[in-house]
């Protein structure tokens, strides 16, 4: 399959031809997790579709060490494409491999044994708490196809190559969808139907990477024989991915805290928030999406010594990403009343989603500030700082806001609107520290 040219070329389109592949993919992803709420919404009621909705800062808060470790192997893999050390790059792709498999089976582990005193800690109301357990303990015994298949896809993002990705996501969207159906609407097997559902299906698209990764130039592919993690590799992944890491997890620790704020509005207001975040989370992955293409684009060229062509990756990236966010993010509004309504019919639930809608959705474009900003850093080697700034911005003034803030004026709307607020603080800190960054590294 033909790849994107990262070094050379046209960089907009080039930009365009590597992201909105990849944001397709993750919103397909996140459609296992929809298609999980609306299914039991319609077929199962409000009370299992919180259940199954409430789970999502939970699981992230898991797996977002190990994604940050897949955007260092990104990194890494990229920065020695351009350096043209295909030796280096065999030996990242060797690591990667072994972290993802270690990291999808401890995190299975792990989740099976604490999925429960989770949702306590986050308040989970008594009619959800079992049935999000059971789902909650399903999800991550899928967790190694899911690992393998985020790390996998790392591998051929940093080549440049977005489109075999999608084509395991479609594939495996399309039998998550079936099997949701099959299980829940005909042999009424509710939370327990849609998350063996989703776990077949993760395993679906693990299997089609796999086979794909298989069949790549030598540099790439997949191997058993002679395996092994290459320390220099692994410091180099660890040093970028882990910062990159810890920040997802603490941003997700601050969405279990909301979370747990959501939970004291009762079951409506959770199956509502449920309902409206996924619409949050198809417009952030465009927001991702340009923040991929960044720290890619950024990397590569970061190797072959071209900062000139990092500054207009990261000028075209931030562009692009706030300006198809924003009009996603205005296509989602305005079709709020029919698209919420394909997850529930009642009104209660749909009040709280409009919400909830108005306070976040419509903001969310300014996310591209600090997301593809970071990700301009880290393809430039720094990590840490972005990390810091994030942590502080996104998470810390959220958390101090729900405990002062809050405690004063206790509506839902109060609480949503610390999003938008943390969005512009960490957006100007994030860039006033990039362009500090680079100016250092144009000098050098």
């Amino acid at each position: 399959m033909k790849q994107i040219n990262i070094l050379e070329g046209p960089l907009l389109r080039n930009i365009l031809l590597f992201a909105l592949p990849l944001a397709a993919s993750s919103a397909l992803q996140q459609l296992f997790n929809a298609t999980d709420i609306a299914v039991v919404g319609r077929f199962a009621g409000s009370a299992a579709m919180a259940a199954v909705g409430s789970n999502g800062p939970v699981i992230n808060l898991i797996v977002n060490i190990f994604v940050g470790l897949s955007v260092g192997a990104n990194v890494v893999i990229a920065n020695c494409i351009g350096q043209r050390r295909m030796d280096r790059v065999r030996k990242a792709v060797d690591t990667t491999l072994i972290i993802a498999l270690a990291g999808g089976v401890f995190v299975a582990v792990l989740g099976f044994f604490i999925s429960r005193p989770l949702l306590h800690l986050m308040g989970a109301p008594d009619n959800v708490i079992d049935m999000a357990t059971l789902y909650l303990k399903i999800y991550f015994a899928g967790m190694p196809f899911m690992m393998m298949y985020n790390f996998c896809a790392s591998i051929l993002r940093s080549k440049g190559d977005t489109k075999r990705p999608l084509i395991c996501l479609v594939v495996s969207g399309i039998v998550n969808v079936g099997l949701n159906l099959l299980f829940v609407a005909l042999f009424k097997m509710g939370v327990a139907g849609v998350g063996i559902a989703t776990v077949t299906a993760n395993g679906v698209s693990c299997g089609m990477i796999l086979c794909f990764l298989a069949r790549e130039e030598e540099a790439f592919r997949i191997r058993l024989r002679g395996i092994k993690i290459h320390k220099e590799q692994l410091v180099r992944i660890a040093r970028i991915g882990v910062p990159a890491g810890v920040q997802g997890m603490v941003f997700s620790l601050s969405n279990v805290i909301i979370q747990s704020a959501i939970n004291g509005f009762g079951s409506d207001c959770i199956a509502g928030s449920a309902a409206a975040i996924n619409f949050e989370y198809f417009s952030y992955f465009i927001v991702n999406a340009f923040a991929q293409a960044a720290v890619t684009f950024t990397g590569q060229n970061y190797g072959a010594g071209n900062m000139k062509r990092c500054r207009q990756v990261w000028r075209k990236c931030l562009t692009a990403g706030a300006l198809a966010t924003a009009a996603v993010n205005l296509a989602f509004y305005g079709g709020r009343y029919f698209l919420v309504g394909l997850f529930t019919e009642e009104p209660a639930v749909m009040e709280w989603a409009f919400i909830r809608m108005t306070h976040v959705l419509l903001f969310q474009f300014i996310a591209n500030s600090y997301e593809v900003t970071a990700s301009s850093m880290r393809g430039l080697g720094h990590s840490l700082l972005p990390t810091v700034l994030t942590v502080f911005g996104s998470c810390v003034l959220r958390i101090v806001w729900i405990f002062t803030v809050c405690r004063s004026y206790t509506s839902f709307e109060t609480l949503m609107n610390i999003y938008p607020i943390s969005w512009v603080i960490t957006g100007t800190a994030v860039i006033t520290a990039y362009l500090i960054i680079r100016r250092k590294e144009e000098s050098n």
